[in-house]
């Protein structure tokens, strides 16, 4: 009996486990592409990627086989990567991950294609993904500036206030 019931929950377990990488779960399909891209298992990262996004994965392969043996390439490496949830609309999904390191952010775009999740990983999606990093940038870069401006102005005040008592002192 005791058989029977550990084999059922083990049955479960798998299945579970089976139905977040089997395209159901936008979070878990992407975490899978990239343990697959981790590993440079581009065919296994296919098999988790929408149809348009062959190509771009056979750019990264090229680029892979390309890149010296000896170099370490933590680009894809899961350990460095913080993985929220899924924002899901309709046929269309978007996971943010953060990078541990620099602590950016990218919201990654998954699309249901043939009833599962697939990550959208074509150009058009990377060249959207490299469009709101840039604006997202300029953004902080106009907080920035702004806060430049606003230091600058406050020492223009400060030296107008210095020489006006500088002027007082002489004249006295």
């Amino acid at each position: 009996m005791k058989k029977i019931i550990l084999s059922v929950v083990i049955l479960l377990a798998f299945g579970v486990i089976g139905c977040n990488s089997n395209g159901s779960d936008p979070k878990g399909v992407l975490m899978s592409f990239f343990d697959a891209l981790g590993k440079k298992d581009i065919e296994g990262a296919k098999k988790y990627a929408t149809k348009d996004s062959e190509a771009m994965l056979g750019m990264i392969q090229m680029g892979m086989s390309m890149a010296p043996k000896d170099v370490k390439d933590t680009t894809y490496d899961k350990s460095n990567m913080e993985f929220g949830d899924a924002k899901i609309e309709g046929d269309k999904a978007t996971v943010p991950v953060k990078d541990k390191k620099s602590g950016g952010t990218t919201n990654y775009t998954l699309k249901k294609e043939g009833g599962a999740w697939k990550v959208a990983f074509d150009k058009a999606t990377m060249t959207q993904m490299g469009t709101d990093k840039m604006k997202n940038m300029n953004n902080g870069m106009d907080k920035m500036n702004n806060g430049m401006d606003s230091a600058k102005k406050m020492m223009e005040d400060m030296n107008r206030m210095d020489t006006g008592r500088s002027m007082q002192d002489t004249m006295h």
